[in-house]
């Protein structure tokens, strides 16, 4: 009898201490970088599908002022080589990682904003341009999507912040340098330098 009590003391010890074990393991902080890491993720994948769907709209928006504004041949030159290029610059989960990549995808990103900017600009040359319903549909949605991108970036730049930080700090440093020693910080976006110069402003 004494054999069979001491197993069943031993059953419940272990019944008892396991999940104990757990808790303390979950409330150590041991899950923290990969839950920081997989929402940092999926706040970059909302700042890469809000960036597809300006691309997307580019095309259109483009032939649309071809149709006003032939002479303008240059600007939509410049808006057509902009989304090219920032449609080639090769984006993965290692890009958020890898700041020379990051950097490449920032600066192509910036010069197809720069280039969009010219050709909205050009529009207030021709007011039937500014008057067409497809034009003002899609200057529309090109600027309710730049909102998109804007909330996408600061959601992805707090996400990175936290993931960043737990790297750094306790008790997510031990865990980063024993369990999780892959894991890098993550890139942010930062002000582009033409961004950063104050407007001269002339009267």
């Amino acid at each position: 009898m004494s054999a069979s009590f001491t197993s069943l003391s031993r059953f419940a010890r272990i019944a008892i201490l396991v999940p104990l074990f757990g808790l303390l393991v979950s409330g150590c902080g041991i899950n923290t970088i990969p839950t920081y890491e997989e929402q940092a993720k999926a706040k970059w994948s909302d700042v890469l599908n809000q960036y597809q769907r300006r691309a997307d709209l580019i095309p259109n928006l483009v032939e649309t002022v071809k149709g006003f504004a032939q002479q303008e041949r240059t600007v939509l030159e410049a808006v057509t080589d902009a989304r090219a290029r920032a449609t080639s610059v090769q984006v993965n989960a290692g890009t958020i990682t890898d700041p020379e990549a990051f950097k490449k995808f920032q600066e192509a990103q910036a010069q197809l904003s720069g280039a969009l900017g010219r050709l909205l600009a050009v529009s207030e040359n021709y007011p039937d341009l500014k008057s067409n319903q497809n034009f003002l549909a899609l200057q529309s949605q090109l600027e309710g999507t730049e909102n998109r991108i804007a909330v996408a970036r600061r959601d992805y730049i707090e996400a990175v912040r936290l993931y960043n930080t737990e790297l750094r700090t306790l008790p997510g440093v031990i865990w980063a340098s024993t369990l999780y020693r892959s894991n890098k910080p993550m890139q942010e976006f930062t002000v582009s330098e033409d961004a950063k110069r104050l407007p001269q402003v002339k009267f």
